[in-house]
């Protein structure tokens, strides 16, 4: 990077620039954990058990991934598991209420 007439804010535009491309990561992460659940809870609505518990691996590795980086708290991540699975075993346990 050129030296900047002002060298004394360099570090900080360094600094803003890597935060904005972490900042952008972390959305896309949080996007997909938020889009994997929306379409989990799709389909528990539908009582779709087979597919709910295809889903559920694969939201659990987005979770587990999102912690381990660092863009979601761990305990955030292990309480989102959990309702997750608590609501799998809602409808396996009275598949007429939702």
């Amino acid at each position: 990077m050129a030296k900047l007439k002002t060298g004394r804010h360099t570090s900080a535009i360094k600094a803003w620039r890597k935060s904005e491309k972490l900042a952008s990561k972390n959305r896309g992460v949080k996007t997909r954990i938020h889009d994997a659940s929306k379409e989990f809870g799709a389909l528990v609505a539908k009582k779709d058990m087979e597919n709910a518990q295809k889903m559920l691996p694969k939201a659990y590795a987005l979770l587990d991934k999102a912690a381990k980086s660092g863009t979601i708290h761990w305990k955030n991540a292990a309480r989102k598991k959990s309702r997750l699975s608590a609501r799998i075993k809602s409808i396996a346990q009275n598949p007429s209420v939702k």
